[in-house]
């Protein structure tokens, strides 16, 4: 009898999902469910490139290879419950899917203020959809108002004043990117961002928003929880210390929460994500899988801590353990006994600056030394653990990417 997969979630960790089934031999039905209505997209250029031009789907769309073109890609409905017992999913269509194997990929989704005020001008970024309705507001001289200071947050507002905006930056660290980076490239990071005439607000948070109910009679901006405004178009903020900020558009970039509400009632652990084994299983059952950010697993080259991990490198890296352990669970293969040591990599563009990095600077956050170069121009930095080399952040350098990559990779690992 054939088997039947469903992956929850229709986003680049599903598709690469897909993928590494078929590469692997999976040869039965592969279901993707997606609530959005595009084909899997690429989301970082989202608050860089693609935002600063048109935001089509064909500029960021990823290409289907041949081999997950039998794939049935169920799109424009979400997953809202699961049975892992009974091995059934069930649809916000009504529709109920039994499965073999359930591969989750549901992702996250972003963080909306409580603050009170006016919901009209406000956004996220997270779709194609926010990322279009921010686009057609960032006009030359519109007062941009970005709150959160983390990659996003930066990443807007380096867009917006490439597009001509007046932008002012508000979030409660004492320096932007500071968990990430740590304080003094933060600053150095803020530094460059001032120079390009962005404004930053730190060491605060909003109070409420202000707004003029006069100029909308809408009931808040799509996808906005009613409960956490009133209608009326944003016209400011008030900060916690009394500053008020006018502005005519405002962006949350305050974080993101893991989409499992649907697995809810399952008996799993979803304090902050999927919790997994060190093979993507979840919580060591057969059958069932996480990939992507949603993904809360140990990685041994660091520690046996199960965190989960939001850089572009994750959903690919994941997919094809969490696909091997499935065709493993399924009887199509047999179980890797290797350890997952995945090395986490993202990257930023903020202007003219690509910021890199590998590994986990986070974790050496509290040993942190400058490597090559200078604070005020093309610099390294390391983060160290126990004086291990546990990050590296690079500013410039392209030749040495490759160099600094490997001091990386030669770590000692036991199962």
């Amino acid at each position: 009898m054939s088997q039947r997969i469903v992956i929850a979630g229709a986003s680049m960790g599903g598709l690469r999902a897909a993928e590494r089934l078929r590469a692997g031999g999976f040869t039965g039905e592969i279901v993707a469910i997606g609530d959005e209505t595009h084909l899997p997209y690429n989301r970082p250029p989202l608050s860089k490139e693609a935002l600063a031009s048109e935001v089509t789907h064909e500029a960021v769309a990823f290409r289907l290879r041949p081999a997950v073109a039998d794939v049935t890609w169920r799109l424009g409905t979400a997953v809202t419950a699961a049975d892992l017992t009974a091995r059934a999913v069930r649809l916000a269509d009504g529709a109920e899917l039994t499965y073999d194997g359930l591969v989750i990929a549901t992702g996250m989704r972003p963080r909306r203020l409580s603050a009170p005020g006016p919901v009209t001008g406000r956004h996220v970024v997270r779709t194609l959809e926010d990322a279009s309705a921010l686009r057609e507001e960032l006009r030359p001289g519109a007062r941009v108002l970005v709150i959160g200071a983390g990659f996003i947050g930066c990443e807007v507002a380096a867009t917006a004043r490439g597009l001509g905006g007046s932008v002012t930056v508000v979030a409660p660290e004492a320096a932007p990117m500071l968990r990430p980076l740590g304080a003094d490239l933060g600053a150095a990071l803020r530094r460059r961002h001032e120079a390009e005439g962005v404004r930053f607000l730190l060491g605060r948070t909003v109070r409420r928003f202000l707004g003029d109910t006069s100029l909308s009679t809408e009931a808040g901006s799509p996808g906005f929880p009613a409960a956490l405004g009133s209608a009326g178009r944003v016209t400011g903020a008030e900060l916690s210390d009394g500053t008020v900020v006018e502005a005519d558009v405002v962006v949350e970039a305050v974080g993101s929460a893991s989409t499992t509400g649907w697995l809810e009632g399952n008996g799993l652990d979803l304090s902050d994500g999927v919790l997994c084994d060190n093979a993507l299983r979840v919580e060591g059952r057969a059958g069932v899988v996480a990939v992507g950010d949603v993904a809360r697993f140990p990685n041994p080259r660091y520690d046996g801590v199960a965190r989960r991990v939001e850089h572009w490198s994750i959903p690919t890296d994941t997919a094809r353990r969490a696909a091997a352990s499935l065709l493993a669970d399924l009887g199509h293969a047999e179980h890797d006994p290797a350890p997952f040591t995945p090395l986490p990599t993202f990257w930023s563009d903020q202007y003219d600056l690509r910021i890199q990095s590998f590994g986990a600077p986070a974790l050496g956050g509290d040993d942190i030394r400058v490597l090559e170069g200078d604070l005020g121009g093309e610099v390294v930095v390391g983060y160290h653990d126990a004086d291990r080399l546990v990050g590296v952040v690079m500013i410039g350098f392209p030749a040495a990417l490759a160099r600094y990559r490997a001091m990386l990779m030669p770590v000692p690992i036991t199962a």
